[in-house]
């Protein structure tokens, strides 16, 4: 126990928690909070940024990519309201992030009085895109607060949660008591359930697995891998899931050729993903679903399982592993497997210039270097269509489909990855949302390559209002800066590429030289990918 200050009461506790990266925007009810993170400097290094948006949006690209905890920090009201894009994001993607928000002072707490930045019922207001949200009024109560915040993100489905602290309660002083930090919570699941998924993976014929993004978020790639080898399953991951199995793996594929292995499935384990587009491809008749989500609401989703298991990923594959073993070799699916592989890359080849563009990136991104995806056409073809060799080298904004979301989160991405090469792809209506991070960018020195595909237009918007309303296009055309000038404005690398070549040779120079860059590619209208991707995982 030792008298503190509430801001150095809730600065201790997260660096107990192992927090050492914050992104954040001060502002006056944050004062204490900040005041106490200067003492802190060595311990937790502060990124700011030029948005409140933008701070959850790097939470999220660091967690994402990381595995850690992301943590952002805001001011109440308006500031917490323009960081619940960025977390509704995290929320739909299941990333571990914390955000810490001011409040009003406690005494006037949902008093109506108009107090700076107060809006009613602030902690209902942003459980719509939180696990969990929680609040401190003295500083003897911030430690437990903080270790209960973090005890949700490490138990069951990691999603974001808020915990939010009054000014007058970060300047308070009294005897705190720092916790240790909250331990992380993994359970295979109900060992009657475990036993009948395994019997039942023992006895099929043809076994499919389908893997989203609980099973990054678990780190149970190794043995996700091991069980398709032994049970020569073929894994369809969804979008969220890139990267659970290497794409030059055999038994490594996407929705669209999931489309055409789910039918003829007999056994299919559905693991770490809200699985809801096979009841369009349709279940076989007489196929044994079986379930593995630490989301006890996602067990239950249609299409209903036959064996479904609450669990964590990575242990409860491990248990089917365990019980599976020994069954003996099966016949090899490669032939088959590579077979479809080549016909699905030939249908994908057919979507140009989209295909060429991502075939640019990945030629000269690393293996291990990270592809952002922000909503814009490439983006759309290479939830399918990029191959990704390693987990957690691919994100993106998820169902929540949030424009915009891409040159933040990628900013975060390369902050939690300051070895390895980080591109972000944005549209050039998108990448305005957040164009003012170019600041962050330089400030922080983030060696981050974002390539903007200008089309002066909300391409997606246009061509169906193109296609579907006789061509009546209204709000879709945009003015655009000069990216590459604006970029230099910002005291940043600016580059433009023509076409796929050219995009492949700025690459290679930028990322050689590892320093914050942005490239332009001028492009014109592009063909719709959803005939390819409309009712992909």
């Amino acid at each position: 126990m030792a008298e503190m200050t509430g801001g150095q009461a809730l600065v201790g506790a997260i660096k107990r928690e192992g927090i050492d990266t914050l992104f954040a925007l001060p502002g006056v009810q944050l004062d204490w909070a900040f005041d106490a993170l200067y003492d802190e400097r060595d311990a937790i290094q502060v990124y700011h940024t030029r948005h409140e948006q933008a701070t959850a949006y790097m939470a999220d690209g660091y967690a994402r990519t990381t595995g850690k905890i992301g943590t952002c920090m805001v001011v109440p009201g308006p500031g917490l309201l323009n960081a619940s894009a960025a977390l509704s994001t995290a929320y739909a993607c299941s990333s571990p992030v914390l955000c810490i928000t001011g409040q009003i002072n406690s005494k006037m707490i949902e008093q109506g009085a108009g107090q700076l930045h107060e809006i009613p019922n602030q902690l209902e207001m942003i459980g719509s895109v939180t696990k969990w949200a929680g609040r401190a009024v003295t500083p003897q109560e911030i430690p437990g607060l903080v270790r209960e915040a973090f005890r949700q993100i490490r138990s069951g489905r990691p999603r974001p949660v808020e915990i939010e602290i009054p000014p007058d309660t970060l300047a308070a002083t009294g005897d705190v008591t720092l916790l240790d930090a909250a331990p992380i919570v993994r359970s295979a699941g109900d060992p009657a359930l475990l036993k009948q998924a395994a019997e039942a993976l023992r006895k099929a014929e043809r076994p499919l697995i389908c893997a989203g993004g609980g099973v990054l978020s678990a780190e149970a790639w190794a043995e996700l891998q091991a069980l398709a080898e032994m049970l020569e399953a073929p894994v369809v991951m969804t979008s969220n899931g890139r990267g659970a199995l290497s794409d030059r793996h055999y038994l490594a594929h996407t929705g669209l050729s999931g489309q055409r292995l789910l039918p003829e499935a007999d056994v299919v384990l559905a693991v770490g993903t809200r699985f809801v587009h096979p009841k369009e491809w349709g279940v076989p008749p007489g196929a044994t679903v079986i379930r593995i989500d630490a989301d006890e609401r996602e067990v239950t989703r249609q299409p209903a399982p036959a064996i479904g298991i609450v669990g964590d990923a990575k242990v409860g594959l491990a248990a089917l592993i365990a019980q599976v073993e020994g069954t003996g070799p099966r016949p090899s699916r490669e032939k088959e497997l590579d077979a479809l592989k080549r016909s699905v890359a030939d249908e994908l080849f057919e979507l140009q210039p989209q295909q060429a563009f991502a075939q640019a990136i990945r030629e000269e991104l690393p293996d291990d270097g990270i592809l952002v995806n922000d909503v814009t056409q490439l983006s759309f073809f290479a939830s399918v269509g990029y191959p990704v060799y390693a987990p957690r080298t691919m994100i993106g904004p998820g169902y929540q489909g949030t424009l915009g979301c891409g040159f933040a989160t990628a900013l975060g991405a390369q902050v939690g990855n300051p070895d390895k090469k980080v591109v972000c792809i944005s549209g050039d209506g998108g990448f305005m949302y957040n164009v003012q991070e170019l600041a962050t960018m330089k400030h922080h020195n983030i060696p981050l390559v974002v390539v903007v595909f200008n089309d002066n237009a909300f391409g997606n918007v246009k061509r169906i209002q193109q296609q579907n309303y006789r061509g009546r296009t209204i709000a879709s055309d945009l003015t655009n800066p000069d990216f590459v000038a604006l970029a230099k404005s910002f005291g940043i690398a600016g580059m433009r590429a023509e076409g796929p070549d050219g995009l492949q040779g700025a690459l290679r120079e930028a990322l050689a030289a590892h320093e914050p860059t942005l490239i332009e590619v001028p492009v014109g209208e592009m063909p719709s990918p959803w005939r390819l991707i409309m009712h992909t995982l």
